[in-house]
C-alpha cells in the first residue's frame, strides 16, 4: 500500500491540486488549505463554488457566493479578477494567454491578461464552460447544446443542438471533440473537424447516475466519466471517436459508486474515487488494479496528481484530504 499523508478539513472538498509540488484543498467554506510545511490556511472566499487549476501560470481560478473570481498563488496570496455583487460564481475556466472565464445567470464573461473583459449572452443560464486548447475559443453549455465562441472576433457563435440540459462541458485535448455531462444521467459529444454545421453527434448513455466528473488521458485517446459502479472510459483514438464502439469499464466494485476520476499525467493510468472513500489506481491496458487508500470519510469530490505523477492529492466530502506517494 502507497503511504498516505492524511488531512482532516472542515466541511466539503470541492478540489484538490497541486501547483508545483504543493497540494492544496479548496474548501466549500471559502477556505484554501495548502500542505507546505504543514497546514496553511488562505480564507479566500465567503462560501466557495468552483476551484479549477490554471496550467499555464500553475495558479488556482475560484469563484463563490460573494460573487467573486479570485486567483490564488502557491504562495497562498490571493488576487481578484472580478467581482460582481449579489451574484454566485459556480462556473469558472482557465484558457491559454493568462485568459479567464467566468459566468453568471446567461452571461459568460472572458478576462484576458490585459484586464479587458468581453461578455457573451446566452439565450439560457449558462452552465459549463471550457478553453478549445488552440486559439482563444470557448464552448459554453447551456439548455439545448453548446455554443462556440471565438473570443477575438465578433463573428457568429457556432450552435451545437442536443434537447436537454447540459451541465459541462469540455473539449477534448486535441480539439476535435466537444464533451458535455447531462442532467439525464448520459454525456453527449460533437465531432467538431468536418464542414461547417455537420458536426457529429455521439451519445454516450447508459449511466446509472448523473456525470459529475470526466478526465481526459494524457494524449487524448481516452475520456474516463463518474456515473457508474465502474469508471466508463471511452475510447477516442480513432477518426469518429466513441461512435459505434463500447467503452472500458475499469475498477468493476459491485453496486459502489464512482464519483471521481483523474488520469496519470505521462501514463494510461487512472485514479478512481468511489462513494465510500476509496481510490483505485487501474492502468488502461490490462486493467490491473493497485489499492491506493482504503475506504474512508465520505465519498472522494477531487483528485489531482502532481506533476512527476507520484503524488497524489485527494479531498472528500466529509473533508477527508491527503496526499499519497507512490513513488516508493
Amino acid at each position: 500500500m502507497p503511504t498516505v499523508a492524511p488531512l482532516d478539513i472542515e466541511g466539503h472538498v470541492v478540489a484538490a491540486a497541486f501547483l508545483g509540488d504543493i497540494p492544496f484543498f479548496a474548501a466549500a467554506s471559502g477556505a484554501i488549505h495548502r500542505l507546505d510545511g504543514g497546514d496553511k490556511v488562505t480564507e479566500a472566499h465567503k462560501g466557495l463554488l468552483t476551484c479549477v487549476k490554471d496550467h499555464a501560470s500553475q495558479t488556482l481560478v475560484t469563484g463563490g457566493e460573494d460573487g467573486k473570481v479570485l486567483r490564488i498563488a502557491h504562495d497562498g496570496s490571493v488576487s481578484t479578477l472580478a467581482e460582481v455583487p449579489r451574484k454566485w460564481i459556480a462556473v469558472v475556466a482557465a484558457g491559454p494567454q493568462g485568459a479567464v472565464a467566468y459566468a453568471h445567470g446567461k452571461s459568460a464573461f472572458v478576462r484576458l491578461a490585459d484586464g479587458t473583459v468581453k461578455e457573451f449572452t446566452e439565450q439560457r443560464t449558462v452552465e459549463g464552460i471550457d478553453f478549445a486548447p488552440k486559439g482563444l475559443r470557448i464552448a459554453l453549455a447551456r439548455y439545448n447544446g453548446v455554443s462556440l465562441h471565438w473570443v477575438g472576433t465578433a463573428g457568429t457563435p457556432v450552435d451545437l443542438e442536443w434537447k436537454g440540459a447540459h451541465t459541462g462541458v469540455t473539449f477534448s485535448p486535441d480539439g476535435r471533440f466537444v464533451v458535455t455531462t447531462m442532467q439525464e444521467s448520459a454525456l453527449h459529444g460533437w465531432k467538431l473537424d468536418g464542414k461547417p454545421n455537420e458536426s457529429r453527434h455521439m451519445r454516450m448513455t447508459g449511466y446509472p447516475a448523473k456525470v459529475k466528473s470526466l478526465s481526459w488521458s494524457p494524449k487524448g485517446k481516452w475520456l474516463a466519466s463518474s456515473g457508474a459502479p465502474a469508471a466508463i472510459v471511452w475510447p477516442f483514438a480513432g477518426k469518429d471517436g466513441p461512435m459505434g464502439k463500447a467503452p472500458l469499464e475499469l475498477g468493476t466494485r459491485a453496486n459502489i459508486l464512482v464519483t471521481n476520476v483523474a488520469f496519470h499525467p505521462a501514463d494510461e493510468v487512472l485514479a478512481i474515487g468511489f462513494i465510500d472513500g476509496m481510490i483505485l489506481a487501474v492502468r488502461v491496458a490490462d486493467g490491473k488494479e493497485a489499492l491506493l487508500r482504503r475506504p474512508g470519510k465520505g465519498a472522494i469530490t477531487s483528485m489531482a496528481w502532481s506533476a512527476s505523477g507520484k503524488l497524489l492529492a485527494f479531498g472528500s466530502e466529509a473533508g477527508d484530504c491527503g496526499v499519497v506517494d507512490i513513488s516508493g
